[in-house]
């Protein structure tokens, strides 16, 4: 009784065992996957927000802003950072986030004008 009972015990534990070791390789697979999709600018964009504390779509969404422009993001940058101001009985959390959105998507903008910057280089280069 006790030897079938010791047989169960250890079969259940290889099955979990694979099964989480089969869960673990399609995680890193997928995490692979999602970091080709990203591209080279991923891993400066991971450090921005690791760096800022703020994602990027999170930054965008809380200055209500689709597209990356730089007219559009100060634009509602200052509106927010008006609305929310103590003085005017606004939070002086959500004054914060807004700045560190500003923050996050002006970091974004570096990153982006530096790739563009690097692609013109390496046309220029391609063409001499």
């Amino acid at each position: 009784m006790a030897r079938y009972l010791a047989q169960i015990i250890v079969m259940g534990a290889q099955v979990v065992g694979r099964a989480f070791a089969r869960a673990l390789r399609q995680e890193f697979a997928a995490s692979r996957a999602a970091a080709d999709a990203r591209g080279r600018s991923g891993h400066k964009s991971a450090a921005a927000s690791s760096l800022s504390g703020i994602g990027l779509q999170e930054a965008q969404q809380i200055l209500n802003v689709s597209k990356l422009s730089p007219e559009e993001v100060q634009k509602n940058y200052e509106h927010l950072f008006k609305v929310n101001d103590k003085s005017v009985g606004g939070s002086f959390y959500l004054q914060s986030k807004v700045v560190r959105a500003k923050e996050r998507l002006e970091e974004e903008l570096k990153i982006q004008s530096a790739e563009q910057e690097e692609k013109e280089q390496k046309r220029q280069d391609r063409k001499s």
